[in-house]
């Protein structure tokens, strides 16, 4: 178990009474379902009720804990009594852009999205090599026609980001004979990859790469990783995006596209969400975009990663799932 450090305030609050007496409010966004099985768990555990958020509740009263996609604005004002938040999502960018005040523990739900968005990204992979687009478009035309398939076992993909995300990304692929290397910022990396490299080196495979998958998160120095000189690099790969949008500089991959440098590419996050009707990349070249579905959250997923944030808190140590502001994840 992690132990206390002095710069998470969790501790330095004797967060074990302060979760036991806060009041827990949903955003107005979380089901009823979330609702009820969140609130049945709180009461096994002789913790607080739940109740929905409304603007009465933000400042009178016991300290606030607030779990949603984003924090309601009135609990980020002065006098707000907002101690600790927990988002139902991942990516929590947006949320540290938003004023989250600096003395407010912010945790985050991972639940199995790392399955999912292995799954996600498997599944695009095994379809290319099988020629399933291609096999819709004959279908569509009424063509009968025989076309080869491409084993994937033995070929390379490069993962950027090696955390949980990327590692089971790294442990599907590999379950399927496919070669990993993760790439990191320092080279180290958990399990799932055959190799990790640090972002520097990884000139040194991606010319080899079959596929090229972005599991970044965004922070100050991922905004626009993938630029024109990173995709250079590549000889014919296929780019999966199940990151963050805005860690693609998206014209330079278009450029690619037209290049050759990049075979397909996979969007399942844009810079812009939605993308307007006539926005650039639904004309770009051999690109599947998904409407951001890799990996959602489920009701079940908030509720167990809440759950063991708040264990932690309880035990005065540092929950897992707390979030590092100064890197951004």
């Amino acid at each position: 178990m992690a132990e206390p450090c002095a710069d998470d305030l969790a501790w330095s609050r004797g967060w074990t009474a302060e979760v036991d007496s806060a009041r827990i409010l949903l955003a107005p966004e979380l089901s009823g379902e979330l609702e009820d099985a969140l609130s049945g768990a709180l009461a096994a555990r002789g913790g607080p009720p739940v109740h929905r958020y409304s603007a009465q509740s933000a400042h009178a009263g016991p300290p606030v804990v607030c779990i949603g996609p984003a924090p309601p604005r009135a609990l980020l004002q002065d006098g707000s009594s907002l101690v600790w938040f927990h988002s139902s999502y991942a990516g929590v960018d947006a949320v540290l852009r938003g004023g989250l005040p600096s003395g407010v523990l912010l945790t985050r739900t991972v639940g199995r999205m790392g399955e999912r968005i292995a799954q996600f990204v498997l599944g695009w992979i095994l379809s290319e090599c099988q020629k399933v687009p291609d096999h819709l478009a004959q279908q569509r035309a009424r063509q009968w026609r025989r076309l080869p398939s491409e084993l994937a076992a033995g070929q390379l993909a490069v993962v950027y980001g090696t955390g949980a995300i990327g590692a089971r990304i790294g442990h599907a692929l590999r379950c399927n004979g496919i070669r990993t290397v993760g790439v990191s910022r320092t080279g180290r990396g958990s399990g799932g990859f055959d190799d990790v490299l640090p972002a520097g080196r990884a000139g040194e495979v991606l010319p080899q790469a079959r596929w090229v998958i972005n599991a970044l998160p965004l922070t100050a120095d991922t905004a626009d990783f993938f630029d024109e000189a990173l995709f250079r690099q590549l000889g014919g790969a296929t780019f999966v995006n199940v990151g963050r949008g805005a860690t693609v500089d998206v014209e330079s991959l278009g450029r690619a596209l037209h290049g050759g440098q990049v075979r397909a590419a996979v969007l399942d996050v844009l810079p812009e969400e939605p993308p307007a009707p006539d926005d650039a990349c639904w004309s770009l070249p051999r690109t599947t975009i998904t409407s951001h579905c890799a990996g959602l959250t489920s009701d079940e997923d908030v509720v167990t990663d809440f759950l063991a944030c708040w264990e932690d808190l309880r035990g005065a140590r540092r929950p897992f799932l707390a979030v590092q502001r100064e890197r951004g994840y």
